[in-house]
């Protein structure tokens, strides 16, 4: 995908004056958001909140990119070619605290309470825990988020990362899968729904798989966020505050009806499998989005507890040069207020 530069994409559209010196309404702001994957299921409240004018109604001109992973798109966004991007919260700590203090991408909702990073590992096989993993290989594309944080959980769980290959890999998740089954690897790095619908089309049982999930490892891990670079953090506040609400009545029409979402998705990407893609969606919903921290204080909002025992332990374990602070990472001042928070998902 190619980027786009700062000048053509970051001006902001102002409102113009009609002859005669009247005003015209104020032209929607555009919004180029650069999403963690294609047009699929989860991710499917995004189009949702734009085909029933919540986007538009915001004053915004919400424009949304396919990404190629969570992890991935964090720099391109942070290069400037885009206002926003959702992806990997681990991913965006690293990059902020790789860089000069205040200059890095914001957090502004948090949508995965519970990291989908995983290992698909056989079934049938010998891989049970973490350490199994020594003296074998794992298998991934280069920028895999699971991939790129397996250090995290080799560090919670005594791991030497010598003896473990991390091999990457060009093939798609159901062929990366299907060579593991054939003792090609021990494992597959991944997000378990999107290794769950990878696999279907080629017939293979996800019974065949167990999974050893991040999370049960390194439980301070997020997940997904929206975030936005510094300068439109900077320059756009009440706008960013419209836009997380408007996104957030997306979710929350999605939780109401995953049906309603996978309309959406098939009406932007008339090619999407409804099955595959509804069953990706309720997966998410259910795995990602529902730890009890959601109960206590809404999906989008992070504890500062917990981020501020991750961005440790990710300073820590990576050699990172600075520790950034909880709130130059996430910003919450932007959310929805309480009582528009969605909290169902966490009490399913």
């Amino acid at each position: 995908m190619m980027t786009l530069s700062r000048r053509r994409t970051l001006p902001l559209l102002a409102a113009s004056a009609a002859p005669g010196g009247a005003l015209q309404a104020a032209a929607p702001t555009r919004v180029q958001l650069l999403l963690n994957t294609s047009y699929s299921g989860p991710v499917a409240f995004f189009l949702l909140a734009q085909q029933r004018g919540y986007i538009r109604e915001a004053g915004l001109d919400l424009v949304l990119s396919q990404g190629s992973g969570a992890a991935a798109i964090v720099p391109q966004v942070a290069e400037g070619g885009y206002h926003a991007g959702y992806g990997d919260m681990c991913s965006l700590i690293e990059l902020i605290a790789s860089g000069k203090p205040d200059t890095g991408p914001v957090a502004i909702y948090t949508t995965f309470n519970v990291t989908p990073l995983t290992i698909a590992v056989d079934a049938a096989g010998p891989i049970r825990a973490p350490k199994d993993f020594e003296g074998g290989r794992i298998t991934g594309h280069a920028q895999d988020a699971a991939l790129l944080m397996f250090d995290l959980l080799a560090s919670a769980t005594g791991v030497d990362l010598s003896k473990v290959e991390r091999a990457t890999s060009f093939s798609g998740l159901g062929g990366q899968v299907a060579d593991m089954l054939n003792r090609s690897a021990q494992g597959v790095f991944g997000f378990v729904n999107t290794i769950i619908a990878s696999i279907t089309p080629m017939g293979i049982d996800p019974a065949r798989l167990r999974f050893i999930n991040f999370s049960d490892y390194v439980p301070d891990m997020y997940g997904n966020t929206l975030f936005v670079t510094r300068d439109v953090y900077r320059n756009r506040a009440a706008q960013l505050a419209k836009l997380v609400r408007a996104v957030n009545l997306g979710l929350a029409d999605t939780v109401a009806s995953p049906d309603a979402a996978i309309d959406a998705l098939v009406k932007t990407s008339p090619g999407a499998d409804r099955a595959v893609n509804r069953t990706r969606l309720v997966g998410t919903l259910k795995s990602e989005m529902s730890h009890p921290e959601g109960a206590r204080i809404g999906i989008g909002d992070m504890d500062d507890a917990r981020l501020a025992r991750l961005i440790d332990r990710i300073v820590r374990v990576k050699k990172l040069p600075r520790s950034p602070r909880v709130d130059e990472v996430f910003d919450r001042s932007f959310l929805p207020p309480d009582a528009e928070r969605i909290r169902t998902l966490a009490t399913r």
